[in-house]
């Protein structure tokens, strides 16, 4: 994997991680969060052999009732925690749906009331709130908080990610529980779950011919060749389903999340 040039500061605890983020960005917090949780060696397997697509239905919660690999929280998150569900900010892509649903991995029963925060670059790679090209630190764009229905599930309205060097397509992902909202915002609580959430090659393949992301320059990283991917990402590949017969007019990623509510960093 190619480490972008701004990626030379880590942890003094841990080894380097992979490249997270466009060239050029400035971070503005310090995230270190790596790790892997515990997956049944049958799940793992059967995740790893058949990835979830359109073309396969997602699997029934008790099948999901694993815990779902945890992954680096990479460099570019922030705290905002503002809770809204369209996140779009007027940025162009393909619209995506995106509904997560959030199970306990001990119990098998969907959590509600659960937050579900997402953050994710733009069509040409970029992420708001650093410094990077068109970007500023003050944007807020493609970054949310949702809270779990009753089924569990929290919906986003956002558009289908870009990529830069040295990443798969992605979407960031952090549960937090037992915290309140108040103005708008999420408060208190702690980060129950750690992850990313990845895309089909088949779909990045023809989301990638379209506009705005023909115009993103960067060499695409495959799933395959991902190394935060190949550390469980075959775990939270959404599924994803096409809206009507034109692919740009929008699809629907769903995903299963399995998490320890009690769990903490």
């Amino acid at each position: 994997m190619t480490d972008a040039p701004h990626h030379n500061a880590t942890d003094p605890q841990r080894a380097p991680e992979p490249a997270e983020g466009p060239a050029g960005a400035t971070r503005r917090s310090v995230i270190a969060t790596l790790g892997v949780a515990a997956l049944g060696l049958a799940a793992t397997q059967a995740a790893a052999a058949t990835p979830r697509s359109a073309d396969r239905p997602a699997p029934p919660l008790a099948a999901a009732c694993v815990l779902t690999p945890e992954q680096t929280e990479g460099p570019y998150y922030l705290d905002l925690e503002r809770v809204r569900k369209d996140i779009t900010e007027g940025k162009a892509g393909v619209p995506l749906t995106l509904r997560v649903t959030v199970i306990d991995s001990t119990t098998c029963a969907t959590l509600p009331n659960t937050a579900v925060d997402i953050w994710h670059c733009d069509a040409v790679g970029i992420y708001s709130g650093y410094v990077a090209g068109g970007s500023t630190p003050d944007t807020t764009f493609l970054r949310g908080v949702q809270l779990t229905d009753a089924s569990g599930v929290a919906e986003f309205t956002t558009v289908y990610p870009g990529w830069y060097v040295g990443r798969a397509l992605h979407i960031h992902v952090k549960t937090h529980a037992g915290g309140t909202v108040s103005n708008g915002t999420y408060h208190g609580g702690h980060v129950s779950h750690t992850g990313q959430l990845y895309f089909p090659e088949t779909y990045n393949t023809r989301v990638a011919a379209l506009s705005p992301y023909r115009n993103n320059t960067a060499a695409r990283t495959l799933n395959a060749r991902d190394g935060i991917y190949r550390n469980g990402g075959s775990a939270t590949l959404l599924t994803l389903t096409q809206t009507g017969s034109d692919l740009s007019k929008g699809v629907t990623g769903t995903v299963v999340l399995g998490i320890d509510p009690r769990a903490t960093p």
